[in-house]
Formats: structure tokens, sequence, C-alpha cells
């Protein structure tokens, strides 16, 4: 894929900032932090470290700011990075009202331009983790982040992916795309909801390139539709994310 996938979800996501508002003003109301499609609860998952008083975290593909929000409450000095002016604004915004201090930037998370080695914790939920090549922003997360410094970044399952119908449609329990070699979709061509660029990789690919970087695995977790769940969530039903992971969950560490 070309670098025109940085202009592409640029404009997508500029062009639908507007739609998000209302749930990023949700979300930086709550109590405790909740996450991906289905907002499972932090008290299951752990993505966040308990105290994070006196550490540098960054957020890598931002959108509205609600989790470097989270980040900035448990301690944090932080930094957020997104390529889409309009959500910064919402970000800048909603920081400015809870009272919470986060050095906004408008930059690519595959080339953020911040100095090696300043930050302790990384981490990205539907920002670079989908939007992003891996190969470019994992690399460049290695960069900014100290001996010892941890990522955390949630996206996509691939499964879901390659139950998702060529046309766009809800996932459903066929096979759609291949697996062997998976970079992602395209979803500027789909007929149904048309939106940006994301990627993905298979699961040895995800592993190889860790390795290949240097991260090492802590914690790697599936995630799937509460029981309760109904309706569906961008392309995916709660009867299918109930019974296939819609989402992972990667836990890193850049060894001291």
């Amino acid at each position: 894929m070309g670098a025109d996938h940085v202009a592409i979800n640029r404009d997508v996501w500029d062009a639908d900032a507007k739609n998000w508002v209302a749930g990023g003003e949700r979300l930086w109301r709550a109590r405790e932090p909740v996450w991906g499609n289905w907002e499972l609860a932090e008290a299951s998952l752990n993505l966040l470290p308990a105290d994070l008083a006196g550490k540098d975290a960054i957020e890598l593909g931002c959108g509205t700011g609600y989790v470097a929000g989270w980040l900035a409450r448990r301690g944090a000095r932080v930094t957020a990075i997104d390529v889409s002016a309009n959500q910064l604004a919402t970000a800048r915004r909603l920081a400015e009202e809870h009272g919470v201090q986060i050095r906004f930037i408008e930059g690519n998370a595959e080339d953020t331009g911040l100095p090696d080695a300043g930050f302790d914790f990384a981490i990205s939920e539907y920002g670079a983790a989908i939007w992003c090549p891996p190969g470019k922003w994992l690399r460049e997360a290695w960069r900014l982040l100290r001996p010892g410094g941890r990522l955390v970044f949630l996206g996509n399952h691939p499964m879901a992916l390659i139950c998702s119908p060529e046309s766009g449609a809800p996932c459903e329990a066929v096979l759609h795309r291949p697996y062997r070699g998976m970079w992602g979709v395209d979803w500027t061509r789909v007929e149904l909801d048309p939106s940006g660029i994301c990627f993905n990789l298979t699961m040895a690919g995800w592993m190889d390139l860790f390795a290949g970087i240097g991260f090492r695995v802590r914690k790697y977790q599936e995630l799937y539709a509460p029981e309760s769940a109904t309706g569906t969530r961008a392309f995916v039903p709660a009867e299918w994310a109930r019974e296939y992971p819609v989402e992972q969950v990667w836990h890193l560490e850049k060894p001291a």
C-alpha cells in the first residue's frame, strides 16, 4: 500500500470527526476506562498501569483524546498525536473542559518527529494500531520508548477482517478474504459505508515483526462481545462477536 494511506485516512477522519464528538464526551466523563467497540471494563483487561505518577506516556492516534485523559488522571505526563485536525479540536476542547494537561500534536504516528527514548509507556486503541502500517508505526514506538518501556495496542482481530464480506457488509461466520498474506483492508473500495485504509497481519506476521524490531511479548488478549451485547458496532454484529474474537490486544515491552 502506498504512502497515500496517510492522506486518505486523514481526510476520512476529518470528515467523520463530528460523528465522534458525543462518544468522546461520554468517554471523557467515564469514571473508569472501557475498551474497544464493546466497551469492556479496564478491571477485566488491565491495559493501563495503575500508577503512572512521574512517568511519560504517549497515545499514538488519539482521536478525541479520552485515552490520553485516562493516562493523565493516573499521573502521567501525556503527549497525544493524531493526523486529524478536526479530531484534535475535540480532544483539546475536552481536555480543557476537564482540566487535564495534555500535549496534543497534529502529525503522523509513523513519524512523530519526537526525540528518541522519551517515554515510559505508549498506547494505541484503534489509532496507529490499525490505521498505520505495522512495520512503520511499531518501529517508531520502539524508538520513542525508553529501555524497559511498555507498549499496549488494541485493534481488529484478523478473524474479523477475513470474515468481512468484500461488499463491506457485517461480519459473517464465513471466510470471505484470504488469511495468508494478510496486510489489512482497503475500506475505500467497499460498497457499504466506505472509509479508510486499515492494516493488520497474520499471527505469525505479528510475532515475526515484534521479534525483528526487538519487542518482547508480555501478554496477548482476544476480546469478544459480552453475552448481553446486541446490535452491530462498526462492521461486527454482536452475535458474531460473542462467538469469534472481534479485537486483539498486544502488551509489549522494550527490554532494558
